[in-house]
């Protein structure tokens, strides 16, 4: 009997263990993570704060999914060690766990920079469950909040805080918010609209000390600037776990490094989701840590799939905004484009070209023919004679399949 150890239970974990029962039905499945629940959806954490959904309206896989399929999860018991001689693993307590084959999927940490001050009591990150319940309780009790980052993570927990009647200043580094995602013409566009919604921002702003006694403030800027703010959230994105990687001696450069595989390279381990790279890239984004789990769990347990990446495509989750982005959006103004411009209606739209081919798209306020678009980004579906009349009214969008 085979024997899997998964650590990590994040959405690559889950979704491993899964394709390993789907193949084999007899192995045994360990399942380490440090948290106290089970897999959850952390991309509706902006929902929870908000208090529109409840812990079991977020729980993907509660205990009994896990117990069906003789999936043993343990919770609490984060994983210390790896040995790779012995094939087996340590857990906090103090428990050697063997395996046959490994999957780490130790995800992401969020990120928290080196700011003075950051150690005051409502200074928050929102990665784990724990930040979320702690941010949702602590936010009760504040009038003004202060967004350090103005990614889409940062965005949606500042939506989720306005809903709540809570007051939400962000600060961007760069000189415009969703610099990844947005070009400059489209992100002035969001910017009017999300402060017409109650959103402050600070561009070019880059925070110098996080003010107050014990408890927060406010913040001073490097440009002595100042917000005043109760509470402070750090958005400043997620670096991949690597302790225990670095620890056995596997080849990282900016994640633990994988083949097509999903393969490391030390035998029988593999690794999957925001803390694997592939091909040059870690993507952190949920839809590539899915994937990459179903392939690594397929292939731990005998099959032969390949992963040949994910098209980065993210959509902003605030209430009242459409927001969609996808592939190469040419902020720098170098690719062949088409756009449509509405400042009115808070309407952007752009399709970027490489050579005919449709490599990537800004769609705001607009959602009319957004599958047709994503799929061709995807597909690098040839526009040729259709790029000029793309964005016109009245086009017939399945032209693109």
């Amino acid at each position: 009997m085979k024997r899997y150890v998964i650590i990590g239970n994040g959405v690559a974990g889950a979704r491993a263990a899964v394709k390993i029962r789907e193949r084999d039905s007899q192995g045994e499945i360990h399942i380490f993570t440090e948290e106290a629940y089970p897999f959850y959806y952390r991309v509706r954490f902006p929902e929870f704060v908000a208090g529109e959904v409840t812990l079991k309206d977020i729980t993907i896989h509660p205990q009994e999914f896990y117990e069906k399929r003789k999936i043993t999860l343990h919770l609490e018991e984060p994983i210390v060690e790896i040995r790779t001689e012995r094939r087996e693993v340590l857990s906090l307590k103090g428990i050697a766990y063997p395996y046959d084959v490994l999957l780490i999927a130790t995800g992401g940490v969020a990120f928290v920079p080196p700011i003075p001050g950051r150690e005051k009591t409502g200074v928050f990150t929102l990665r784990t469950m724990k930040d979320a319940m702690s941010m949702k309780a602590y936010s009760e009790k504040i009038h003004q909040a202060i967004l350090i980052g103005g990614g889409l993570v940062g965005l949606e927990t500042g939506g989720a805080l306005l809903r709540r009647g809570i007051r939400v200043a962000v600060i961007e580094y760069n000189p415009r918010i969703l610099p990844r995602q947005m070009d400059p013409e489209g992100a002035q566009i969001l910017q009017t609209k999300l402060e017409n919604m109650g959103f402050t921002f600070f561009l070019n702003g880059e925070t110098e000390e996080i003010l107050g006694q014990k408890q927060v403030e406010g913040i001073r800027l490097k440009d002595g600037r100042t917000v005043e703010g109760e509470m402070v959230i750090i958005s400043a994105g997620v670096r991949p776990n690597l302790e225990l990687a670095k620890k056995i001696g596997l080849e990282i450069k900016n994640g633990i490094w994988v083949n097509d595989r999903l393969e490391t390279t030390s035998p029988n381990i593999f690794a999957a989701g925001d803390v694997a790279e592939h091909r040059g890239r870690v993507y952190g984004i949920w839809p590539a840590a899915q994937k990459q789990g179903e392939i690594a769990g397929t292939n731990m347990a005998g099959g032969n799939e390949s992963y040949g990446g994910t098209v980065v495509s993210n959509t902003l989750k605030v209430v009242g905004i459409d927001l969609t982005s996808t592939g190469e959006i040419d902020a720098e103004g170098k690719l062949e484009c088409v756009v449509r411009s509405d400042r009115e209606k808070c309407s952007y739209c752009k399709v970027t070209f490489k050579e005919d081919k449709i490599v990537g798209c800004i769609l705001l306020g607009e959602t009319k023919g957004k599958e047709e678009l994503l799929q061709a980004v995807e597909k690098g579906v040839d526009a040729g004679q259709i790029k000029a009349s793309l964005l016109k009214e009245g086009f017939d969008i399945n032209q693109l399949k």
